[in-house]
């Protein structure tokens, strides 16, 4: 490839954004332009926005937010989002997750705080503040990452960040005296914790500004007590682009290591077990190209899920002194795909989903079905936790319209018992679910689920919010959202569809939305688009889009290629600018999900679908509200600037088009309760405005 890159510095060229509201942001053009395999010229007049701490991209940073906080306070007002969000956010319940000896939970102690860890010794009893944010630091947003606990209880090691950066900081408190130790380690990112003896496990990046490749990851031991500059480093490699993921065994017996090959697309899997005379790690599976994930051992041998022998997902025993020949404790089924597995001393736990109903398993060892239950449509259950020698678990209940309603589940009796009652400010036995399957562009089935109130008249003009994700094969489970209420209470229909590229059909449900087939998710998008307006629940002058991350470039490819199909968009967090994405932060991550400029025939197809590159000069496009965060390290925020620019830059643009940009937020967007509540306020009175006005 041969890419040449020079700036033409035009005059200060300034552009002039819409001016129904007679308040003009203007953007300074500097061309930029890149040439690919000596035949694409590629122009970008807003590569200047990339520079995120200049005062120039600064002072337009508070100009767009200026403007966009009138025009959404005016929405707001006039759709009353935000009281009436405000009224069906607060809702009451708890979610409680058993680690060791202990119930663990986050909450907010005040509309204005962060979430603070809190623990309890027993269900029944009252919960003890453990970990306040506030008292980490006075001067940074402090959101806590997760934690965990030494196999004694005794200790409670857990992960912050300052500001919403995937930077990480470490910290461990005594849970027998609340009492933190001295220890403190820094420089942490995309890292678990995995507890062995007195010391955990933990993964480091060098330091490097703010949004620079992720590059050169090191898995350590830290010894508690001990300065961090004393850390024992347990693995790394030449290549400093392979990334790493491991754990300890409940057992504490193994410590397992998955090394994972982005460019290759292969995994490789160390264990050391420390029962053995060779302390010191040895391969257990080498180059295999579909995932295999270690969860436990059971005596001796590792119980994994994996879906390299199967589609939709099997629960696999894997002998250490013979790695190669695999038993399949539980075969794939045909019509249920495998999400979770968590093993105890006697038997195991699967959570099964098919055709969106989660379904709840226990096995034996030997695989036999000791107990099934099917739960409702659209509704998810997760937050599994217990200890392997426990008889009983706790999970949590949800969906769209309902809070996490929490049961602990005993493994022996198959009895399910209500740990508190949940309790809404609405009522959720008026909202009716309804699954659908739609043919998209290439004949593919695909599903869809449809969320609106029971007495609602589909009359064709029914405001309709579609969304999807459509990534890194994840599988998109429902979870409790007061802005879907608020717009279903409005009368609106709330569409998820389950496109390519998402997990929710399997493996090759994933691979075939992924890298060179990317498009494939754009077109089932849309095909869902014009689905929701053939069958007569909507029309184009009704219909938004929203999405985040990866399903922020869904909405937004799908906007840019056919903007005739909708009335309003949100891309939440999205990357617009695939053709630099993976020159930053964790882009070189994602080579397998969107593929590189490196190759030829994985630029053109990047290029092909790129939203930011993709936007023509004579289309007005539809009304635009684009969400981000100012310190989002994952998909840097420049991603949303230059798209915003560009769009904003055009004369053929009448429609609004928006940023916001959170303040001391990173990709997870806002973290105290209110923050979120205004966010929701703002995404959700932005759509029901745009699809109110005529």
């Amino acid at each position: 490839m041969k890419r040449i890159s020079f700036i033409i510095v035009l005059m200060l060229l300034y552009t002039m954004v819409w001016p129904q509201e007679n308040d003009l942001i203007f953007t300074k053009e500097e061309l930029v332009i890149d040439t690919f395999y000596n035949t694409y010229i590629v122009q970008d007049k807003y590569r200047w926005l990339e520079n995120l701490h200049s005062e120039e991209t600064l002072d337009w940073v508070k100009n767009q937010n200026k403007h966009s906080r009138k025009y959404l306070t005016r929405a707001s007002t006039k759709t009353n989002s935000m009281l009436v969000i405000n009224k069906y956010a607060y809702t009451e319940y708890e979610n409680p997750q058993k680690d060791g000896d202990y119930y663990f939970t986050y909450a907010y102690y005040n509309d204005l705080s962060v979430p603070a860890l809190f623990y309890q010794n027993s269900l029944r009893s009252s919960y003890n503040i453990l970990v306040d944010p506030n008292y980490i630091s006075s001067k940074d947003r402090i959101l806590l990452k997760g934690y965990s606990v030494s196999k004694d209880s005794k200790f409670l090691a857990y992960q912050f960040s300052r500001n919403g950066s995937d930077w990480a900081e470490l910290k461990v408190v005594s849970l027998t005296s609340g009492n933190h130790k001295k220890d403190h380690l820094v420089n942490l990112k995309y890292s678990n914790i995995a507890w062995k003896d007195d010391g955990v496990f933990y993964s480091t990046y060098p330091r490097v500004d703010q949004m620079g490749k992720s590059l050169g990851q090191k898995v350590l031991y830290h010894k508690l007590g001990t300065d961090q500059s004393e850390d024992k480093v347990i693995f790394k490699r030449s290549n400093p682009k392979l990334n790493f993921s491991f754990l300890t065994t409940s057992n504490e017996r193994f410590f397992i290591l998955k090394e994972k090959n982005e460019e290759r697309g292969t995994i490789n899997i160390f264990y050391i077990d420390y029962e053995s005379e060779l302390k010191a790690l040895k391969p257990l599976v080498m180059n295999i190209t579909k995932n295999v994930g270690i969860l436990d051992s059971h005596e001796g041998k590792f119980i994994a899920i994996t879906h390299s022998v199967s589609n939709n997902g099997s629960i696999i025993e894997i002998d250490p002194s013979n790695p190669t020949q695999w038993r399949a404790i539980v075969s794939e089924y045909s019509k249920a795909l495998l999400l979770e597995v968590i093993p105890f001393t006697d038997r195991i736990v699967a959570i099964y989903q098919s055709n969106q109903h989660p379904i709840i398993t226990v096995y034996d060892y030997n695989g036999v079905i000791l107990h099934s239950i099917e739960l409702p449509v659209s509704t998810s259950v997760s937050g599994f936790s217990g200890e392997s020698s426990d008889e009983e678990l706790l999970y949590y209940f949800t969906s769209y319209t309902i809070p996490p309603i929490v049961y602990e589940f005993n493994i022996k009796t198959y009895e399910d018992e209500l740990t508190k009652q949940t309790e809404v400010t609405f009522d959720f036995t008026d909202i009716a679910y309804k699954e659908v399957e739609y043919i998209s562009k290439d004949s593919v089935s695909v599903p869809m689920t449809l969320v609106y109130m029971k007495d609602l008249e589909l009359n064709g003009s029914n405001p309709t919010i579609l969304k999807a994700y459509g990534g890194f094969g994840a599988v998109e489970t429902p979870s409790f959202d007061a802005g879907i209420v608020y717009f279903i209470k409005k009368g609106g229909v709330f569409a998820f569809a389950n496109i390519r590229g998402g997990g929710d059909k399997g493996a090759e449900w994933a691979n075939d939305g992924r890298g060179l087939r990317k498009q494939n998710s754009f077109d089932d998008f849309i095909a869902a688009a014009e689905y929701l307006i053939k069958e007569g629940y909507t029309n184009s002058d009704k219909l938004a889009a929203i999405g985040a991350s990866n399903g922020g470039l869904v909405v937004s490819a799908a906007a840019v290629q056919r903007p005739d199909l909708f009335k309003a968009v949100v891309p939440i967090v999205a990357p617009f600018d695939m053709l630099r994405f993976e020159n930053f932060t964790v882009g070189n991550f994602h080579l397998d999900e969107y593929g590189t400029v490196t190759d030829s025939l994985s630029f053109t197809k990047l290029y092909a679908y790129s939203p930011y590159q993709n936007i023509q000069e004579d289309v007005n496009y539809p009304s635009m509200l684009v969400v981000t965060s100012e310190n989002d390290d994952r998909v840097p925020p420049f991603n949303s600037y230059k798209f915003v620019a560009r769009m904003q830059s055009r004369p053929a643009q009448k429609n609004p088009v928006l940023l916001t940009v959170g303040k001391k937020t990173g990709h997870s967007g806002s973290s105290s309760k209110l923050s979120y509540i205004k966010q929701k306020a703002n995404i959700y009175g932005f759509i029901m405005n745009e699809l109110m006005n005529d």
